[in-house]
Formats: C-alpha cells, structure tokens, sequence
C-alpha cells in the first residue's frame, strides 16, 4: 500500500540538489530530470525513486519476459534500465565484443520511496510506509549536508577504443555495404573510455548536467554502478494509449555569436544528407509503432523539426500511435527495441554490421532508462551523451555514435562524434 503526501516547495532548484544529495545513501537510485526544457508531453519536472522493495537484474536471455512477468506481479511503479544488449533477446543476434563495465543487460526495481515534482509541488509516494517516516525524511533532505566538492579525479586520461584510421576503415567498409545494398543506413559507435580511474559520480553527474542542460537527464546508482547521463533524447512514452517516440537524427554544433549560430541552425534543417537520416529512421520508427498500433492510428506528428540544446542543435521528429487497453506495456518497448536512432535500417542487418565492425560491447550505451507506472503507463530515455562508471572495477566510459548514409564523408562523421563527445569529455578532463 502506498502513502502520499502533497508538498509546496519554496525553491525548486535548490530542492532538487538536495535531494540528490540525500539519495545517495542508498543502493539503488533512479533520478530523472527535465531541467525545466519546455517540451510537449511531459509528465514531471524530476522524478526520484530509491531504496528497493523488489527488484530484477538479469541478461539479455529472455529478458523482456521477466521483465514482463515482473510488471505485471509488481502493478506499481518500477525504475531502472534496458541495455542495448537486449537486441538478442528480440532477434538471433548476439553480443561478443570486450566489455569494460559489467553491468547487468536488464535492471529493474521497484521503489520504497518516490518524489515526483511537477511545477512547485512534490508528491511523497512511499511503499509501507511507517510512522513519521515521510516527514522525517522531508526534514533529512531540507537539511542535508552539500556534497564535497573537488574529489573528481584530476589526471584522468582518455583512450580511444576505435583510433582515427581504423575509424575511416570502418566507415569505408561500411559505406561498401551500403553502396551493395545490404543496408540504407547503420549507427556506428565508438568508446572512450579510462581505466584505474575514479571519479565522485554525483560531483560528475552535476557538471555534465549544467553543461548541457537536456531534458532526459537520469542520474543511476545500482550498488557501485552508475550512469550519468545528459540525453537530448526520448525513446518512447506511452499516456493512456497514446504511443510517442521522438528520435533524433542530424547534429549541428552551437556558436556564441547569434548570427552564426543561427545559420548553423538553418544550415541543418536544410541539409539534405541529414534530413534523409531522420526520413530513414521515422519510417523504421513507424514500422516499429505499427506491430502493436491500433489500425491506421501511426501517425508524424513532427518530420525533422529543429531543437536547440546548450551544446549542439539536433533534428528531430515524433512520431505516434494509439494502442489498446489490451496490450501489454512492456511488449510494446520489446517490439521496438532498439530504437532506430541508435541502429540504422534495415535494423537486423544494420545491427548486425555494427556489432561486426564496434571495438566494444554497447551495454547500457544506446540503451533506455526510465519507469512504469501503476497505470501502465511509461516513459523512456536513449542512453547518449552519458557517462558509464564501475566504482569497483575504477574503468569509466562514454561512448558517441553517428550515422552512416551513402552520402556520408569519414571526416566529418568523425568531427561530428567529437561533437557530441566534447561536454563529456570536459567533465572527465577538467
């Protein structure tokens, strides 16, 4: 049974760091912040789930089943993470590139205490709760102490898995599957990475968050793993039977001066090579929403729209179905698993490119976090622009990905990784 309490509160900001701050006393966290980016069909501001009552880890072997089973049996809210892994779950593919991380392919919990704030109230959601708890740990948090400061390890060395050369190789193989026909396009990712290295995840996940401000941003403990993630990013929501997906294809970086940045901007909405990406995956996209999308319901509601974040302009579309009140919340995130922005098309071909040709095993990169809710209801980021760390292993990744057309250059495919690879790169270095 689940208490709630409703809560003004007097500064938000300062409130959420807070919270933060308190959350870290526990082994599982899930933290999800819009960081106020005003954006269609938002449910929450932030969201915090901690402290596990039930939970489910396990790899890619039957994964969306049990986490099926594990839904439905729990009917309350659940947090936590899909790996990309999971592909091979979905398809007969598999996964046999160095792993640096160990982290689990499927990650699931279901929370003792949750904090969902939406304007200036916060709804206290506790499971079992006793006694006085909910207002001792409203008192706890008003008066956490702020977390120290400049621990983040500061000779941190970036290595490349994938170094120049070998990338233009790659990309040339791939571009010859292209040209044959085997595939129109394919996400291909790089990692970077740095061993015996440690970093003060939470002080990590703040910087990274301020530099780039996006509006799925999740911060994940799982014992002494973590992710850190700065997403521009939604996967897939579903509001009653309404189904969103939003994937983003086409990146231009920012410039100080307004003048310039604006015709980088327009620069983008007008680039033919990017547009047919974006085209490509939102007809993937459709195709995926259509498996389990009521008849003649799949619908583009946004075709390569422009979004502009603190560190990059991206291309954008959202595309929607409706579904029935029938159809199990999880099968429909199986049957679009993963999501085209981060495979290419066709999606078993490409992915079975990209794995041939990918240095290391993706895991969480490319993969989603987000909830259930009671209703059945969920919402879902893509694991880009985040930061990975094993606290017991001392190894931190982040991996940046960019997707290959025929009409695509090496060059500039690799400047555009080093694009989208620059805010987490800072965070590491500085």
């Amino acid at each position: 049974m689940r208490t709630t309490r409703i809560h003004k509160l007097q500064d938000v900001a300062k409130f959420k760091n807070k919270l933060l701050t308190w959350a870290q006393q526990f082994d599982d966290v899930v933290w999800l912040d819009s960081n106020n980016y005003k954006q269609n069909y938002a449910s929450y501001d932030a969201v915090l789930a901690v402290d596990a009552f039930t939970s489910i880890r396990t790899d890619f072997k039957q994964g969306f089943e049990k986490l099926k089973e594990y839904q439905t049996y729990c009917n309350d809210w659940v947090f936590g993470y899909l790996s990309y892994d999971l592909k091979n779950d979905v398809e007969a593919l598999n996964s046999k590139n160095m792993d640096g991380l160990g982290f689990s392919d499927l990650c699931f919990f279901q929370p003792k205490r949750l904090f969902l704030i939406k304007g200036n109230q916060l709804e206290l959601n506790y499971l079992n709760a006793v006694s006085d708890e909910i207002s001792d740990d409203l008192h706890a948090v008003e008066h956490v102490r702020e977390a120290p400061r400049g621990t983040v390890q500061k000779d941190i060395r970036i290595k490349l898995r994938i170094h120049k050369d070998d990338y233009f190789e790659k990309v040339e193989y791939m571009l010859e599957r292209i040209h044959r026909g085997d595939i129109y396009e394919a996400n291909f990712c790089q990692e970077f990475y740095a061993e015996d290295t440690q970093i003060n995840p939470l002080e990590t996940y703040q910087k990274l968050n301020s530099i780039s401000k996006p509006p799925f941003a999740a911060f994940v403990k799982i014992d002494d793993k973590y992710i850190l993630s700065s997403s521009p990013e939604r996967y897939i929501k579903k509001a009653g039977s309404h189904i969103i997906s939003q994937p983003i294809k086409g990146t231009a970086k920012r410039a100080m001066n307004p003048d310039v940045d604006r015709d980088l901007m327009i620069s983008l909405k007008n680039d033919k090579k990017e547009r047919s990406e974006n085209i490509m995956i939102v007809d993937l996209v459709r195709n995926d929403l259509s498996k389990t999308a009521l008849k003649g319901s799949v619908q583009v509601e946004e075709l390569c729209e422009i979004y502009t974040f603190d560190q990059v302009h991206q291309m954008i579309s959202t595309v929607t179905s409706k579904v029935s009140s029938e159809t199990h919340p999880v099968d429909i995130i199986k049957s679009t698993f993963p999501m085209g922005s981060m495979t290419g098309a066709p999606k078993i071909s490409a992915m079975k490119i990209i794995e041939s040709l990918e240095e290391s095993k993706r895991g969480v990169y490319s993969g989603a976090i987000g909830y259930f809710a009671p209703s059945g209801d969920f919402d879902f980021n893509v694991v880009i622009r985040s930061i990975l760390y094993n606290q017991t292993k001392k190894y931190v990744s982040y991996s940046v990905g960019g997707a290959i057309t025929a009409k695509s250059d090496a060059l500039k495919e690799y400047e555009e990784c080093l694009v989208k690879a620059k805010a987490m790169r800072m965070v590491l270095e500085n």
